[in-house]
């Protein structure tokens, strides 16, 4: 495991800029060792951009990329709170991927339960079931609380060590969500945290440090075991 990577810009957009060419050479990069590349994205607002700007580019070989979502809250996908709804108007719509190479969490099942083990399965068809998928770009970010994905502080699910996608439990609505597990995290060859405002300076700390209790910040956790791991901030956040 190699030392987290910090790099701070003077802006949200300048990060995401900085981001999006970093995302472009991996994807570029796997495609010509692998035949393909394996991109995971992040919810919530701050990556929006970072969509948008992948979304300008013409450099990036989508028709061989596979694109799924480290987590989901258990909603409808064009309800506003979907964080496919918010990949797909901000950078799935305007690019040219293939409909079969986007996986998104199926919140149309019954319950939470029976969508993480149809995204376990997912994953399984995706990379085999011998070993834990190795996603060449994991995008992750971080909340105020500490958590990344759906991954929430005191969970029990930081614990988990078999399986690969859970339903879990968060402290505002919509409840319900779906994450992917640590073990899938770390095991990512490139995992890039993008974080923006003051508000997550204190989170950020403790996630970059060696915290006497990591379950209450779940992102400290996240510890690639062979990749890499770098963490793209604003002023704002920058400790």
């Amino acid at each position: 495991m190699s030392d987290p990577d910090l790099r701070v810009f003077p802006s949200l957009e300048a990060a995401g800029r900085a981001l999006a060419d970093e995302v472009a050479g991996a994807i570029g990069d796997a495609v010509e060792v692998n035949g393909r590349a394996t991109l995971v994205l992040s919810g919530g607002s701050t990556p929006q951009r970072l969509h948008e700007l992948l979304a300008e580019r013409d450099d990036i070989r989508w028709p061989r990329t596979h694109v799924l979502l480290g987590d989901e809250r258990f909603v409808p996908h064009d309800s506003p709170g979907s964080n496919y709804c918010m990949a797909r108007r901000s950078l799935l719509d305007d690019v040219p991927i293939p409909p079969a190479n986007v996986h998104p969490w199926r919140t149309d099942l019954p319950t939470p339960e029976d969508a993480a083990l149809d995204m376990q399965a997912e994953l399984e068809r995706l990379f085999g079931r011998d070993a834990l998928p190795r996603f060449d770009v994991l995008l992750l970010g971080i909340g105020a609380d500490g958590h990344t994905v759906s991954l929430f502080p005191d969970s029990p699910s930081l614990a988990e060590e078999r399986r690969w996608t859970l339903p879990t439990l968060a402290s505002d609505e919509p409840r319900k969500r779906l994450t992917m597990t640590l073990p899938v995290l770390n095991a990512a060859r490139a995992v890039h945290f993008l974080v923006a405002g003051a508000d997550k300076r204190a989170a950020l700390r403790r996630a970059m440090g060696e915290p006497e209790q990591p379950e209450q910040c779940p992102a400290a956790l996240v510890r690639p075991t062979d990749g890499t791991l770098t963490w793209w901030l604003d002023e704002g956040a920058a400790p």
